[in-house]
């Protein structure tokens, strides 16, 4: 998971250092850190801006060992998907049951359909509508993609795929 955390460190040598040891030790990923010397909190410490991916469980375990060493957690955003994909679906599809089609994805536990345009020509003409889907991973993304096709292939739909696929 992709976390993305404003902290406030003292102004000694070390404290930057004593905020990022955690993170390595919980085998954290850290991806981006801003660290504002020159401004100050209304505590008077320096606010630090940290994006890290970390395993869901150990979270909460950073943040409190970031606290035990005296380091205030002011902002905390997880980010639970980093992947982002979108596909097509052409056929019988609110006929087919378009709510348990998402359903499937969504029960995934580690995928779900975000966002659905639909068109629907007339009532006994194919439509098509476009799926967004987002993942935790590009692996579960694909294994998402995967999930669809084989819906798709019971309820007699084309899947095309993927239109658009990025991690953030």
């Amino acid at each position: 998971m992709r976390v993305s955390m404003d902290i406030e460190l003292k102004d000694t040598p070390g404290q930057l250092l004593l905020a990022l040891n955690p993170i390595s030790e919980l085998k954290g990923n850290l991806k981006s850190i801003v660290h504002h010397h020159e401004e100050r909190t209304p505590r008077s410490t320096i606010p630090v801006q940290l994006v890290f991916e970390i395993e869901p469980a150990n979270l909460e375990v950073l943040i409190g060992r970031l606290e035990e060493n005296g380091i205030g957690v002011a902002r905390v955003d997880e980010k639970r998907f980093t992947a982002h994909g979108a596909v097509l679906l052409i056929g019988h599809i609110v006929h087919t049951d378009i709510q348990d089609t998402i359903d499937t994805i969504d029960k995934t536990g580690f995928a779900e359909v975000v966002n659905i345009s639909l068109s629907m020509p007339q009532i006994d003409m194919r439509s098509s509508a476009s799926l967004k889907i987002d993942a935790v991973g590009k692996n579960e993304l694909h294994e998402a993609i995967s999930v669809l096709r084989q819906v798709a292939i019971k309820k007699d739909l084309l899947v095309i795929e993927p239109i658009e696929a990025e991690i953030s």
